[in-house]
């Protein structure tokens, strides 16, 4: 799995001191050496979440994961035991 080159708390820094207004996008940018194009991806995917906000979701993303498979797995063997049952009869 690629590494990601900026962590989620920089992310979030980076976008509370462009909130700040005290140095242009471009400019920030520049410091973080990040294109303006990250700066809006990056915009859309946290607006104004905080650090502990962002960690909370991952946690529940990683969460969700493993239920969605717990789930998937329950659906393969039942449809297994119907078709058990199906030929049985």
């Amino acid at each position: 799995m690629k590494q990601k080159r900026f962590s989620e708390e920089r992310i979030i820094k980076l976008l509370q001191d462009a909130k700040k207004g005290e140095k242009s996008v471009e400019e920030l940018c520049r410091e973080a050496e990040c294109s303006t194009a990250s700066f809006s991806t990056w915009k859309a995917k946290y607006g104004d979440a905080t650090v502990i906000e962002t960690r909370r979701l991952r946690q529940l993303e990683r969460e969700n994961e493993r239920l969605l498979k717990l789930v998937g797995q329950q659906r393969l063997e039942l449809e297994g035991m119907k078709e058990i049952l199906a030929k049985k009869r």
